[in-house]
């Protein structure tokens, strides 16, 4: 999944030296605004009517920490709010911009911070560039704060027969304790309104995480198709509560030993396969016996393509434990990273951003995401735009229409291939045909070659189809490929003992 109405590459090209990554440009808006001051941010003002029940635990006493090694640095335990709203264009240190509660942590440890989905998030840290760490997520393990992420609780009769309405998933059928990639749909069209994941906890009892910079729109989309419920959904917000994502080869590793120092010896995370999660009770606040029920929630995924976790965590445990993970993990396995690496990752694993490879205009069948419409609402529809993508999915002969559109995967020669660059006819010597556009490129640090991803027509997206970009005013020779381009490691069950 997941989040940006600014395309990231172009919302930290301010951030870079000519030589941290090579090829990254930055776009004429943010270059003006560069140039004015003012780099342009994501407003979100959301308004949160009686209906939804919002979590609003208080924030805690800061505990003290005590260092035995300079390994990392927190200038502050205390729980900072993290849902103030910005106001007007913002450099990412101004007080409008939201922060997560371990914003502290990043900017004590080096962060360069940038306006992110109406956040204040680190881009990367001054000692290790989005290359470095990039790789060092494919082969140790790096931790992702993605606490700007919006988490959520939908419980009641009525939870299930909602998400079954609005999105194309089976989540009636959904296994307590297993998670599913979703998205949001409009009535008519079809279009995604945002994507998600949605995850089973108990048998009226589901918990969602959306992008911050749809925050507003999935808020109202929500609040309308909730209300319609007649009181069966109860909805809760988790504003405070922090996210982190624990990516790379090591992360189970470094999971496993951090559980087991904080008292939850009894956890075997080889049993925990992707797509599943678990409740884990920890023992490492002093003011434990206060909030004594409130666990943290482990789920097996993560937007990197390779094994990992994300941790949903209480507020008064959000600093503390992000705190005590990177210690267990150490630094020569364990690093923070921020969102260019995570970008540039995702895109290898051939993973869409909203805003950018899927919007609300784009239907789950054009952007490559049929498999989120499960096999048995295929048969049954009854799901917010079902006609429009029960149609798109059928063959011609049995009356179907094809999209005339379709997200694929592109590796191009020469020079990288930016958002916005047109995809043309090579057989057109002329230029004239355009049959598509890129929604996503970079260089690739794992493979050494340019990859890219967009929509082109139909006629042009299988494998193998020979194609060109125009870049910077000349036509690049491409080749459509499948995706993801760099070989996944989730731990599956299918697999037996190892990831695959």
């Amino acid at each position: 999944m997941r989040d940006a109405t600014l395309s990231i590459v172009s919302a930290i090209s301010p951030h870079f030296s000519k030589n941290s990554w090579p090829g990254i440009r930055e776009d004429d808006k943010v270059r003006k605004g560069r140039q004015s001051g003012h780099i342009p941010i994501v407003r979100v003002n959301a308004t949160i009517h009686a209906s939804i029940s919002t979590s609003t635990s208080k924030p805690g006493v800061a505990p003290h920490f005590r260092r035995h090694g300079p390994v990392f640095r927190v200038k502050s335990a205390g729980l900072r709010p993290q849902c103030r709203q910005a106001s007007g264009d913002a450099s990412p240190s101004d007080e409008s911009l939201n922060r997560t509660a371990l914003y502290e942590l990043h900017v004590s440890n080096g962060g360069k911070m940038v306006a992110f989905g109406g956040y204040s998030m680190p881009v990367q840290y001054s000692d290790f560039g989005v290359g470095e760490s990039h790789k060092w997520t494919r082969e140790r393990a790096s931790l992702f704060d993605v606490g700007h992420m919006v988490q959520h609780h939908l419980s009641g009769p009525g939870a299930a027969p909602l998400l079954e309405r609005i999105t194309p998933s089976s989540t009636a059928s959904l296994q307590t304790d297993h998670s599913t990639l979703s998205c949001f749909l409009h009535p008519a069209t079809g279009g995604i309104v945002d994507d998600t994941v949605i995850t089973r906890l108990g048998p009226e009892m589901f918990y969602l995480v959306t992008n911050a910079a749809r925050k507003a729109y999935d808020i109202a989309y929500l609040e309308e198709h909730i209300d319609r419920s007649h009181g069966t959904v109860k909805w809760e917000v988790l504003n405070d509560w922090g996210l982190v994502a624990l990516q790379g080869p090591l992360s189970a590793e470094i999971l496993q030993r951090a559980l087991v120092k904080a008292g939850a010896e009894d956890v075997d995370l080889k049993a925990l396969y992707f797509g599943q999660c678990k409740h884990v009770t920890l023992n490492l606040c002093p003011n434990q016996s206060s909030h004594p029920d409130t666990p943290i929630l482990i789920s097996r995924g993560g937007y990197t393509g390779e094994d990992g976790f994300e941790v949903s965590i209480p507020p008064a445990l959000t600093v503390i434990f992000t705190t005590h993970l990177l210690e267990s993990g150490g630094r020569e396995r364990l690093r923070l990273a921020g969102l260019g690496a995570r970008d540039s990752l995702r895109l290898e694993a051939g993973m869409c951003l909203y805003g950018h490879d899927i919007d609300d205009k784009t239907t789950p069948v054009e952007a490559g995401l049929s498999w989120i419409v499960h096999k048995d609402r295929r048969a049954s529809g009854g799901f917010h735009g079902n006609e429009t993508i029960l149609r798109q999915l059928r063959p011609v002969k049995d009356g179907g229409s094809p999209p005339k559109h379709r997200r694929v995967g592109l590796i191009v020669e020469s020079a990288p291939a930016r958002e916005g660059a047109e995809i043309i006819n090579p057989a057109n010597l002329n230029f004239g045909e355009v049959v598509g556009k890129v929604t996503s490129g970079c260089p690739s640090p794992t493979l050494g070659k340019n990859i890219a991803m967009g929509y082109v027509e139909t006629p042009f997206h299988k494998p193998g189809t020979p194609i060109e970009v125009l870049v910077r005013g000349r036509r690049r020779k491409a080749e459509v490929v499948k995706m993801p381009f760099v070989k996944t490691q989730y731990w599956k069950q299918a697999a037996g003992t190892s990831p695959g």
